[in-house]
């Protein structure tokens, strides 16, 4: 192979892109990572009709060829040797005579919610002022953001990336989001703005996000092996399920699609949110298998139009009306019947201010835990931290007026202990609870940790616990399965979700081990694992 790739140091290869600040970051990065296998190269610098086209959304652009087809055109004519794109622009079929060579590693996936900070409102999910607008020409983020916050105003935001942030400096927005990835290659500061980071699994990125795809043609075998140092396998491995779905679901249609798929622990996990417009409140499912082997096509069976949902979910815990899982199983006729098993009480109603004078963190393991300590009136030292145990423990924490520091996420207490230490080991860290609590993150703390419990309230449970004919029953909590499972057995037929696995082992030793733990212990990863049950 080095004598193949040798012939290649007898001349310059011709790199085509867009000339967007974005698209020549990522040409200069193929081109300087070319360089490092001794190859030498320029940039061309091609128009798209996407980037002639103002006028319409991006879903109806990416995907379809519009930033794509005549570089495409050209690498088909000879007259570049290769083109370098953000794979998510790529239709899901290559033209004749056209193949991907190679692939980059994946930047950070998340989005960007970046907020002037005058319309800043803490007590707000995603720190957004009430009614605010956010400049988005994306569906697929529209959609998701809607199903959080139904009360903002989505507007048109087209332009590339330091455009759209200046339209935001501008004030002709409250707020845009933004891929992250653009933002970090760019290295653009926005110190200025207040910024959320939206994970994968807040909201699901579009197929192929935060990657970059290097085109060559199909006849050019010398140029494709010498591409090979540069191709990350494992991250095509994982594009091709997301691609997959993408082309199952019609290819660059422009339905407002999320994709996400990555590997864990050796599963390969996917996160799919899809609306049938920007406007519609969308259907999100999580997915986790040992191989990829027919996982898109298992994907997209799963969203069938006229697939069985459970007519009847019970849920241990109170739901409002504007609530995100409510909205979910409505969306699908499913009935809802919530009622807490357990109810609680505070146990002290004065806080000695001595206990908060020398603590570095305060963690909160559940929403109870935030509301009764803040009934303390708490007089809190300055620098004081934060950490909490999910997103409905964060969201109670922002209604106090205060940010995290530290959110875990997941279902297994002992992982996020794990990263909670990280932080915290050689602190003194307070622990507002309940009495009796299972202690999961305080044990994982070093003996150079000082450890301060403090119980404010206790769980009784409810009296005569009438048994639910739900054809799902969702558990919130180890209090609220041992309430149900006093006087009440499971049916057959009935599925079960555990909010946690501390809840999932409290099942057990009530005989039932066939349960699904939700990726995320939170509303949205509850209508996940309820959108999930075939």
């Amino acid at each position: 192979m080095r004598l193949q790739i040798n012939t290649l140091l007898d001349r310059t290869l011709i790199i085509g892109t867009r000339g967007s600040d974005l698209a020549l970051w990522q040409a200069n990065f193929v081109m300087d990572s070319l360089a490092a296998i001794n190859i030498t190269a320029e940039l061309k610098i091609i128009k798209t009709q996407g980037d002639r086209i103002l006028n319409l959304s991006f879903d109806k652009l990416e995907g379809k060829g519009f930033f794509t087809k005549e570089l495409e055109e050209e690498l088909l004519a000879g007259t570049i040797d290769l083109a370098v794109h953000s794979h998510k622009d790529l239709p899901t079929e290559n033209p004749p005579g056209l193949t991907i060579a190679a692939v980059s590693e994946r930047e950070d996936p998340s989005e960007l919610l970046l907020i002037l900070k005058d319309c800043v409102d803490v007590h707000q999910k995603l720190s957004l002022k009430f009614g605010a607008t956010v400049g988005t020409s994306s569906n697929r983020r529209k959609a998701q953001l809607l199903a959080y916050r139904p009360d903002l105003e989505i507007e048109e935001l087209r332009g590339n990336v330091p455009t759209r942030i200046e339209k935001l400096r501008d004030e002709k927005y409250d707020a845009i989001m933004i891929a992250k990835a653009g933002v970090s290659r760019l290295n653009i500061d926005v110190s200025e703005f207040h910024v959320e980071v939206l994970t994968p699994n807040e909201i699901v990125p579009a197929p192929a996000q935060g990657v970059l795809a290097i085109q060559v043609r199909e006849g050019d075998k010398e140029l494709f092996e010498a591409l090979q140092p540069m191709n990350h396998k494992n991250v095509a491995k994982e594009l091709a399920v997301e691609r997959t779905v993408l082309k199952l679901f019609g290819g660059g249609c422009h339905l407002p699609l999320g994709c996400y798929c990555r590997k864990e622990d050796g599963m390969y996990q996917v996160f799919t949110s899809k609306a049938e417009t920007g406007d519609d409140f969308p259907d999100r499912l999580f997915l986790e298998a040992k191989s990829t082997d027919g996982l898109a096509k298992k994907v997209v069976e799963m969203f069938e139009p006229n697939r069985k949902f459970p007519l009847s979910v019970f849920i241990s815990r109170d739901i409002s009306e504007q609530s995100y899982f409510r909205k979910a199983l409505e969306k699908h006729n499913i009935t809802i019947e919530a009622r807490s098993l357990i109810r609680t009480v505070p146990v002290i109603n004065k806080l000695d201010p001595y206990i908060l004078k020398h603590i570095d963190w305060i963690f909160f393991s559940s929403k109870n835990a935030v509301e009764y300590f803040f009934q303390l009136e708490p007089l809190l030292p300055k620098e004081v931290k934060f950490g909490v145990m999910g997103s409905g423990s964060e969201e109670m924490l922002r209604k106090q007026g205060h940010f995290t520091d530290f959110v875990g996420e997941g279902v297994d207490s002992s992982d996020v202990a794990k990263d909670f230490a990280k932080l915290a080991n050689g602190t003194t860290v307070l622990f507002p609870g309940a009495e009796n609590s299972m202690r999961s993150i305080q044990q994982a703390l070093s003996k150079t940790t000082k450890v301060i419990d403090l119980p404010v309230y206790e769980t009784v449970q409810e009296e005569n616990i009438e048994v639910s004919t739900a054809d799902v029953l969702v558990f919130t909590s180890p209090s609220n399965v041992d309430a149900y499972f006093i006087d009440n057995l499971l049916d057959p037929y009935q599925k079960v979700i555990a909010i946690g696995k501390s809840t999932g082992k409290k099942l057990e030793e009530m005989g039932v081990n066939n349960y699904i733990l939700p990726f995320s212990p939170d509303e949205v990863g509850l209508a996940e694992a309820v959108f999930g049950i075939e």
